[in-house]
């Protein structure tokens, strides 16, 4: 009898550290919304690929309709800033960030921004 009621003690024990345990590991988890200047399919497979290497993002994905990267990532790894220079090293402008220079001219003309209505991208002189 004393052995089931230690076992069953020591079951709900576990169960109760195991909660607390998760609790603390998800409490340094937070959401970050940032507005970028994406184009297309391309650009979202590369913002989301660029920031699965950042150490402590957990997700990210890009809304191509509102061109906002919704990003997932431990606090205690890694930072809106440090997410936001990633997007800019990537050739996207990320909130208030611009682009890197170097890496917005290497993206492909697809990725790059409209100037206009019309649909032209920077340097093409208009119609």
């Amino acid at each position: 009898m004393k052995t089931k009621v230690l076992a069953t003690v020591a079951f709900v024990l576990f169960f109760v550290m195991g909660s607390m345990a998760q609790k603390s590991v998800n409490s340094t988890t937070q959401e970050i919304k940032i507005k970028t200047s994406a184009q297309c399919g391309m650009c979202k497979d590369r913002l989301e690929g660029a920031l699965a290497y950042e150490k402590g993002v957990k997700k990210s994905v890009l809304d191509l309709t509102d061109k906002v990267l919704t990003v997932t990532y431990d606090s205690k790894k890694s930072s809106p800033d440090k997410i936001r220079q990633i997007i800019s090293k990537a050739g996207y402008d990320a909130d208030d960030v611009a682009a890197d220079k170097a890496a917005y001219e290497a993206l492909p003309a697809c990725c790059k921004k409209k100037t206009s209505q019309t649909g032209c991208k920077p340097g093409c002189g208009g119609h």
